[in-house]
């Protein structure tokens, strides 16, 4: 059984798409995307420093962008069924949503164009960021970040707790970390899935009418508590209160490795959760799509872990 995975903001790095334009349709696909993004894709995935595409503005379009562009030219979307897993960690969940049918591509866009805007001024509002904390006791680290007032954001399994808040609060968490833990601060700007972010559900709410949520063809998980949505509308629910609520990566993993997950395939920006996975699912063969080069590896993948049919047959541009 085959799992796609999407990663999450801070995934992304400067020019991470130049070598994907190369191959053909790609930047006819990223502009199609800009358009209902309102960026310029193409120039934030190439040319844009790491100060430019950390904005959560430009980040989170840019990352769902990148997701989509690679699973059109792996695999027949179509083709997938109930027997694949579909799962994408906090912004990633929008670009699984799409690859999944829950959304139109369109749709997807345009929400991740009013969330990462709606995030931003949130997180403008007070200086606010996110900290991983590796390893430690878990009662441990779950009373410090109680007492410095800090949400533990996502926990991801592997002995990695994300912990988000004001940034006075993480400095503190930085000069003072848990027994036996490290902390690293992630390059986001913002407390994200934490009660900081409540003013953009009311955004997200706006937009659902415009929205055409659909049953999702393969199994899709839900961040909230790693099990699969039965419906658009249940997973769009979930796509909206997820702003402000923890993301349970870890529970996707178990859910994964219960369902007898054979193959974990990370799309770009890959690495962030089959690194994740080494530690969460040990034993599941995983393998990271980072540039076209890896697409034949892909494709093969794909088709070991889920059966020929699910593949595209663009094998001119692996």
């Amino acid at each position: 059984m085959l799992a796609i995975v999407c990663p999450g903001q801070g995934s992304q790095t400067p020019g991470f798409l130049a070598p994907w334009l190369e191959l053909p349709g790609v930047r006819e696909h990223l502009e199609e995307l800009s358009d209902v993004a309102g960026l310029d894709l193409v120039a934030h995935g190439t040319v844009s420093d790491e100060e430019t595409i950390k904005d959560t503005a430009v980040a989170q379009p840019l990352i769902v962008a990148a997701g989509l562009v690679a699973g059109r030219l792996l695999f027949d979307a179509e083709a997938l069924t109930a027997a694949t897993v579909v799962a994408g960690h906090s912004v990633g969940e929008i670009t699984a949503s799409a690859l999944a049918g829950a959304l139109p591509e369109a749709d997807a866009m345009a929400f991740v164009r009013e969330r990462a805007n709606a995030m931003a001024r949130a997180a403008a509002a007070v200086p606010t960021g996110m900290s991983a904390v590796l390893g430690g006791d878990p009662e441990d680290v779950a009373r410090v970040l109680a007492e410095l007032g800090l949400t533990a954001a996502n926990a991801n399994g592997g002995g990695q707790i994300v912990a988000a808040g004001t940034l006075e609060q993480l400095g503190r968490l930085a000069e003072n970390p848990p027994a036996k833990a490290r902390v690293i601060a992630l390059k986001v700007a913002g407390a994200f899935h934490t009660g900081h972010m409540e003013p953009a559900l009311s955004v997200l709410e706006a937009l659902r009418p415009t929205l055409s949520p659909a049953e999702p063809r393969p199994t899709l998980l839900s961040n909230y508590d790693g099990t699969a949505v039965v419906s658009g509308e249940a997973n769009l629910d979930s796509l909206i209160a997820q702003v402000s609520r923890p993301v349970r990566w870890d529970l996707c993993m178990e859910t994964m490795t219960g369902m007898g997950v054979t193959g974990i395939l990370e799309l770009p920006p890959a690495g962030t959760l089959t690194g994740l996975a080494k530690r969460g699912m040990r034993g599941v063969p995983a393998l990271a799509l980072k540039t076209p080069e890896d697409l034949a590896a892909a494709r093969a993948f794909v088709s070991e872990h889920s059966g020929a049919a699910a593949v595209t047959t663009q094998e001119g541009n692996a």
